[in-house]
């Protein structure tokens, strides 16, 4: 990770880079509580976000998709016409998805009219005739010997 200080030269100041060890780091994270969001890498937020979305805790962004078919075309992990068919794929996916959702709100807001239809009224249906049931006749007490 690398950290800048400011030196003058020649009457200006210019800023120098300088690489900070894993216990400087540490300590800097220690000192400053906010430290880490400022920085933590725009891959590793993507990374988060992409993930949160996945389990939607959050909404896509495609910020974040982008964010990461770069990394991945920088590091060689990707080629460049994947990736562009990647993004493009993900920018329809959304579009069609803010589509709907706006679909859904103008008929959330203005319904159809519901057409009523004709009541039909129900036929009765045929019975068997049954045999009617005798009752039981109630048992004898027992006798005692």
């Amino acid at each position: 990770m690398s950290a800048y200080l400011s030196q003058r030269f020649r009457g200006a100041e210019v800023h120098v880079a300088t690489e900070l060890g894993g216990s400087q780091i540490t300590t800097l994270m220690e000192t400053l509580p906010g430290i880490a969001n400022v920085l933590r890498s725009p891959v590793a937020d993507a990374i988060i976000n992409m993930i949160r979305a996945g389990v939607r805790l959050r909404d896509f962004q495609y910020a974040d998709a982008d964010e990461l078919v770069k990394y991945a075309i920088r590091r060689n992990l990707l080629g460049n016409d994947e990736g562009e068919r990647v993004l493009a794929e993900a920018k329809a996916a959304e579009q069609k998805r803010i589509d709907k959702a706006a679909e859904r709100a103008q008929h959330k807001a203005h319904p159809p009219k519901k057409v009523a239809k004709p009541k039909t009224v129900a036929k009765a249906k045929a019975t068997r005739n049954v045999k009617a049931v005798k009752p039981a006749k109630k048992a004898k007490p027992a006798k005692k010997r």
